[in-house]
């Protein structure tokens, strides 16, 4: 199983009155998360919405656990939990990189659509290459 830990800074502006970070900024970082994650493959969305296939978040959720705060250096940590033809799960945990404490962990499903329609598309058939590199990382 492939596992890619992207690394983001909490800055200043990602904070509220507490100097906790914002909950919403979690998803920032859980897209920076697969961004990094499939580049460690030798892919990008780029080629993907090049070859017109968009994933467009369908679900989402996000665990709560430990406060990160300004200045912290946080470890995304993301994989492939699930994949089929139509849609992707991906995986993440937030941890603070200085004591590898779990702040957060989550999860977002994304489909495969057609970057016109927006319909779905079966990735297999679609992209079988990416596809295929894709699988190799569950």
């Amino acid at each position: 199983m492939h596992v890619w830990d992207a690394r983001v800074r909490a800055r200043y502006k990602d904070t509220d009155q507490m100097g906790v970070v914002y909950y919403g900024n979690y998803y920032t970082w859980f897209e920076v998360g697969r961004t990094e994650f499939i580049r460690s493959l030798g892919l990008s969305y780029k080629s993907l919405e090049d070859k017109g296939v968009m994933l467009p978040v369908i679900e989402s959720h996000c665990n709560y656990k430990a406060p990160a705060k300004y200045d912290d250096l946080l470890l995304i940590r993301t994989k492939v939990k699930e994949l089929s033809g139509a849609r992707i799960v991906y995986e993440y945990q937030v941890v603070r990189e200085e004591d590898e404490v779990l702040l957060a962990s989550g999860y977002t499903v994304h489909a495969f659509t057609d970057a016109r329609t927006l319909k779905p598309v079966n990735l297999r058939k679609r992209c079988a290459e990416y596809y295929t590199i894709l699988e190799n990382s569950l």
